[in-house]
């Protein structure tokens, strides 16, 4: 069961509530590069984000927002844009009225606004700006840079117990307080609870989940999840899908990222993808047909199922986007691509269409599954391409009129 959240819109997307958890990804590109940041803010959108951050560190990174925007809109990308500030945000949006105004959402961190009262001051200046200009606000606190006077607090009241915690434990209880202190900061200053989004982002998986499960159990404000700095290849991924994957499957999350570092010259876009592989595989949402096919054994000595599974996969690939626009609804077909008679059928009359192809010793024809009945079989070389124009017909007639390919 979704834990029930504010709603809270920003630009053309309404999060938290019962909408449907959003995918936000970032750039790496240097702000002020503009030609570089709105082809890489396209990419990302056309791979899947639906919410886009970018740095805005500097008084030329600020200068430079409105143009991106502007380019943005100019390619038909409406896609809602995030300032992510550190240390001089409140300065930023107050000399740049056109990069606030540009901005869909402000990110602003808590640890690093500043010391005693010139922080106050300039979380104050920030959210002032956000409130004037109705912008919604990500508090987002992260591990590697709390408040340091917040964190001290905390372990000098710690070590005065006759029986001090764990110093994870103080950590964590430093980060979920620093995210709602300045929350009621936020709202005492007149930002509405509807323009308020919460982060606690940390890099280990056991403190990320069970700070955000105590945040959660503490506001309904919407959270956007993460572990932060997640690590790169299958090490990241594995990681960010594990503490994705607790708290999503818990109800916990509005808005997810991966965090991955990328390959050198690897696909930024990496971080889209896994994101909508998790919601996928949690049956949280679709975005692609799925394919289920077996790991293989003694019994598949033929690798005609890999090939096959392999060539079905990058065919729906290749067809999803199209068939999202033209058959909405399709991204939840399910294809089954089996490798033997043992698993082969049961798997196969779960999935919308499936083939269980022949494994050693058995008979030379497949049989294909449709709605959990057996159809027909398939025999000879060009079993491949019999059975997607299956598929083709299965889509075909379930979402709509005649698949363009």
């Amino acid at each position: 069961m979704r834990k029930k959240t504010l709603s809270v819109k920003i630009g053309n997307l309404t999060i938290g509530d019962s909408n449907p958890i959003v995918v936000q990804s970032m750039t790496d590109t240097d702000t002020t590069d503009i030609e570089a940041t709105v082809s890489q803010i396209e990419h990302l959108f056309l791979a899947g984000s639906e919410m886009v951050r970018i740095t805005v560190n500097n008084d030329l990174a600020a200068k430079s927002v409105p143009d991106i925007k502007k380019k943005l809109i100019d390619r038909g990308i409406n896609i809602p844009i995030i300032g992510d500030f550190h240390f001089i945000g409140h300065r930023l949006l107050t000399q740049y009225s056109d990069c606030a105004e540009s901005l869909d959402k402000f990110r602003i961190n808590p640890g690093n606004v500043g010391r005693g009262s010139r922080r106050d001051l300039n979380f104050e200046t920030f959210i002032k700006v956000a409130k004037d200009l109705d912008k919604p606000v990500r508090i987002g606190v992260n591990s590697g840079s709390l408040d340091p006077e917040l964190m001290q607090s905390k372990m000098d009241e710690n070590a005065r117990l006759l029986e001090p915690r764990d110093s994870e434990l103080v950590e964590r209880e430093a980060l979920v307080d620093s995210a709602l202190l300045s929350a009621d900061r936020a709202l005492s200053i007149g930002l509405p609870e509807n323009k308020i989004v919460l982060s606690c982002k940390v890099s280990r998986i056991s403190q990320m989940v069970e700070s955000y499960k105590t945040l959660s159990s503490l506001c309904e404000f919407p959270l956007h999840l993460g572990l932060t700095e997640a690590g790169m290849g299958s090490s990241g991924s594995t990681s960010t899908s594990i503490a994705l994957g607790l708290l999503l499957s818990q109800g916990i999350g509005d808005t997810i990222r991966a965090s991955l570092t990328p390959e050198p010259k690897g696909d930024r876009a990496r971080e889209v993808k896994l994101c909508q592989e998790i919601l996928q595989s949690l049956g949280l949402r679709s975005f692609r047909p799925s394919v289920t096919s077996c790991p293989g054994c003694g019994r598949t000595t033929s690798s005609f199922f890999r090939e096959l599974s392999e060539e079905i996969e990058i065919y729906l690939e290749k067809y999803s986007k199209i068939w999202n626009l033209e058959y909405p609804g399709s991204s939840e077909l399910k294809v089954a691509v089996m490798g033997c008679v043992v698993n082969g059928p049961g798997e196969s009359k779960y999935a919308d269409i499936g083939i269980s192809l022949p494994g050693s010793g058995e008979s030379p024809k497949a049989p294909v599954f449709i709605d959990g009945e057996r159809e027909m079989f398939l025999e000879g070389p060009n079993i491949a391409k019999d059975f997607i124009d299956l598929v083709n017909i299965y889509v075909q007639k379930r979402w709509g009129k005649k698949v363009k390919t």
